[in-house]
Formats: structure tokens, C-alpha cells, sequence
């Protein structure tokens, strides 16, 4: 064993957690801003390398194989205007996985860590969040995530929810004062939920969640929270289950809480006056929107930023 390896675990972040539990052991290399995870029984040694920011990965030698998880950025929550409309949440990014990806030894590949997007400023109208980046490793593409909309002053005084272009992620929450459409699903992901609204009316307006990889974002609730983020979905890649791109929450004018981010890695949809929620780091999920009072601006909360992890069984395993 050598020196740098230790017994016990780091989060995806670099965080300690508690003591070794399950057999894992790993090297932290802050510096690419990854670490090697390995797992297994003696004399099979699994590596994990996880990227939240874009770097390079060179298969070792020996390796013709990975298994992969690639998350596009996650879209911004849209904004708040005083005494009109709320934000829409902010939608995921795509969600890919897969085994036995082909890789060819001693071959340098580029990987692109998307950005989660920014959402709306504060008092913007007629003014969508921006989308999440796109998260590429080798041919695979994660698409970012759509962002939220929020009012707009042309008649029908609606901002639907859209994709992000010809996009494979998730779309954006609906905004508004009357009823708009969420964003459509993406390849990887999901649809946005519609706002709900019927006039402008600061006690009425109510918007959609945004899209998440595992569930579609919730409806608003007329006079109430807004839609939840569409739910994400499960890895275990890492060696433990962790969720990925949630959709955010939508944004609203009156109700008694407020709506929740898709499995709590989503940006939180705020009620009543207040901004948007940011989603949890490299999950590749949604912003909250914004809530509306009156007099009130609220900024959308942003998108988070995706990962790439890819998993090999090393060619020549070491005994433990």
C-alpha cells in the first residue's frame, strides 16, 4: 500500500466523513479536483475517478473498458416582479450511465464539466434563467438543464417553460399570470410543471417545478406553493447511493411553505417574497425560483454545475 492511500472515506466534495465501513479505500487528488475510490475484495481493485471540473482522463494501460456517469449543469430558477409573477424552477441536467463503455489504452480523453446556470436577477422580466452547460466524456453528451422563466409584460403575460435548444436535459418550470405550459422532457430528463395562475395578482400566481432526471416537475398550486422539482435519480457508481440532477422548485406568491427541490438537491422554490434557492454542487440540478410579494424583487436561485465519474477494474490488482 502506499503512502497516500488512507482507510476511510471522502465525500464527492473532498469532505471527511466518518471511519471506513465498507471496505473502501481512497486517494484524494484536490488538485484535479477528483479522487480514486477502490472497492472490492482482496485482489480485486476497482478505481473511481470522479470530475467536477473539466480536466483529462488517459485509460491506463490494460484498461479497454469503463463504466460511466456523466450529468449535464443544471438550469437557474427564474426571478420574482413585485405584485405580478413568481419564478419558475430551474430544470436538470441530462442523466447518463452506462457499463462496459469501450476506451482504448494509453488514450487521452477530453472531459468537459458543464456549469450550473445563473438565474434570473432580481426584478427581471420577460427574462428566462440561463441553462446549464453541457457535460461531455468522449461521444457522451449530458445536455444542461433549461432554465426557469418569470414574468413577462407582453400579453398573454406568460413565460412557458422551454428546453435548453434540442437539448437531451430537463426543462424549466412555467411562469407567469395565468397558465403556462412546463418545458418539455428532454432524452434524459424530464418536463417542467405548468404554472397556475389567473390573473395579475400577487395572492394567485403559482409556478411550475422544474424537470428532474427520475420525475417530471410538480404543477403550482393555485393560490398556493408552487410545483416541488421533479425528483432525480440514484447512482451507486461512487459505492454508495447518490442522488443526481433534481429539478428546482417553483416559485409563488402565498402558501404555507415553501416547495422543495427534486430529492433535496434542488434549489428550494421560495413563497412569498424571497429568492430562489441555489441547488446542491455538482448534482447537475435545477435553481429555485423566486417567490412574489409586492414590492418585493426576487433573484432565481442557480443551477448547479455536473460530474463525470468513470469506474474500471484495474488491470493488474494489488492484494490488501
Amino acid at each position: 500500500m502506499t503512502p497516500d492511500i488512507f482507510v476511510g472515506k471522502r465525500s464527492l466534495l473532498g469532505n471527511a466523513t466518518a471511519a471506513n465501513t465498507s471496505g473502501v479505500w481512497k486517494l484524494t487528488d484536490i488538485t484535479n479536483m477528483r479522487y480514486y475510490d477502490f472497492i472490492g475484495a482482496a485482489g480485486v481493485e476497482y478505481v473511481i475517478e470522479v470530475f467536477s471540473a473539466s480536466s483529462s482522463w488517459t485509460a491506463p494501460t490494460g484498461v479497454t473498458s469503463v463504466d460511466y456517469l456523466v450529468v449535464g449543469g443544471g438550469g437557474g430558477g427564474g426571478s420574482s416582479f413585485p405584485h405580478s409573477a413568481c419564478g419558475g424552477g430551474g430544470g436538470a441536467g441530462a442523466y447518463r450511465t452506462g457499463t462496459a463503455f469501450s476506451v482504448t489504452p494509453a488514450q487521452a480523453y477530453t472531459i468537459t464539466v458543464g456549469g450550473g446556470g445563473a438565474g434570473s436577477t432580481a426584478g427581471a422580466i420577460g427574462v428566462y434563467a440561463s441553462n446549464g452547460s453541457d457535460t461531455i466524456f468522449s461521444t457522451i453528451t449530458s445536455n444542461g438543464g433549461a432554465g426557469g422563466g418569470t414574468y413577462t409584460p407582453v400579453s398573454p403575460y406568460v413565460m412557458p417553460g422551454r428546453t435548453n435548444g434540442n437539448s437531451s436535459g430537463s426543462g424549466g418550470g412555467g411562469a407567469g399570470t395565468t397558465t403556462a405550459t412546463g418545458g418539455p422532457a428532454g432524452t434524459y430528463g424530464n418536463a417542467g410543471g405548468n404554472h397556475v395562475g389567473s390573473a395579475q395578482s400577487n395572492l394567485s400566481t403559482s409556478c411550475g417545478g422544474g424537470g428532474g432526471a427520475g420525475a417530471a416537475g410538480g404543477n403550482g398550486t393555485p393560490s398556493s406553493t408552487g410545483g416541488a422539482g421533479g425528483a432525480g435519480s440514484a447512482s451507486t457508481i461512487t459505492g454508495g447511493s447518490v442522488n443526481y440532477a433534481g429539478g428546482g422548485g417553483g416559485g409563488a406568491s402565498s402558501g404555507p411553505a415553501d416547495s422543495a427541490g427534486g430529492s433535496s438537491i434542488g434549489g428550494t422554490g421560495k413563497t412569498g417574497g424571497g429568492n430562489g434557492g441555489n441547488a446542491t454542487a455538482n448534482t447537475g440540478s435545477g435553481g429555485g425560483g423566486a417567490g412574489d410579494a409586492a414590492n418585493f424583487n426576487g433573484a432565481g436561485g442557480s443551477g448547479s454545475g455536473g460530474v463525470v465519474v468513470i469506474k474500471y477494474l484495474k488491470a493488474s490488482p494489488t492484494t490488501t
